[in-house]
């Protein structure tokens, strides 16, 4: 089997990943994530995924290198990382009532042939009505400053939602599995039926 690469640090999709049982290395992708003039998210996200999936899978051989990109959207501005609590105050408090839409993007680059498949999988969430000290006190519990909206919904993020569309829960944290097993499939790669990685 191709060795498996992940083109990110981020520790959320490395545990996304870990799920499947796959072994799998991570490498960091070398990327410039500003957005072209004009570039609307779902192209920036689909772009993303396969600059960071084709950075990875430099000077490597028959391997299939992972790479994964997502945005937040409200009212069409892209919601970045916070960074921060104050930042992140405010954008939970611009998000409260409102529908915010996420675009992941996902690339499975194939080096033996040079394939890319890539994809943008949608998922959205309705925020809570929520008071300022509701939002002060997530804000201090969680300090999810790294990540796109500003809330971890593996943790105590689901607390502040009302509702959640989409066909695929793990592309809310940053690497859609369902559409990644497919994509594997393709390139020969069954999960159901691949010896389960050591523990580490």
């Amino acid at each position: 089997m191709a060795r498996i690469l992940l083109a990110s640090t981020s520790v959320y999709r490395q545990q996304l990943l870990s799920r499947l049982g796959l072994a799998f290395q991570v490498v960091d992708p070398r990327v410039d994530e500003t957005p072209h003039p004009g570039e609307q998210a779902p192209a920036l996200v689909a772009r993303l995924a396969e600059e960071k999936a084709r950075s990875g899978a430099r000077g490597q051989r028959d391997a299939l290198v992972i790479g994964g990109d997502q945005v937040a959207v409200l009212d069409g501005d892209i919601l970045g990382k916070p960074g921060n609590a104050e930042a992140n105050r405010r954008q939970l408090q611009r998000a409260a009532g409102r529908r915010v839409q996420f675009h992941t993007g996902l690339c499975l680059f194939a080096t033996q042939g040079a394939r890319a498949h890539v994809e943008v999988v949608p998922f959205a969430v309705t925020f809570r009505q929520l008071s300022s000290e509701q939002i002060a006190a997530y804000v201090e519990r969680e300090q999810a400053f790294d990540c796109a909206g500003g809330f971890r919904c593996e943790g105590l993020g689901s607390a502040l939602f009302e509702r959640m569309e989409g066909s695929d829960p793990s592309a809310l944290v940053g690497l859609p599995l369902l559409r990644l097993t497919q994509m594997l499939a393709s390139e020969g790669v069954d999960v159901l039926l691949q010896p389960r990685a050591a523990e580490t």
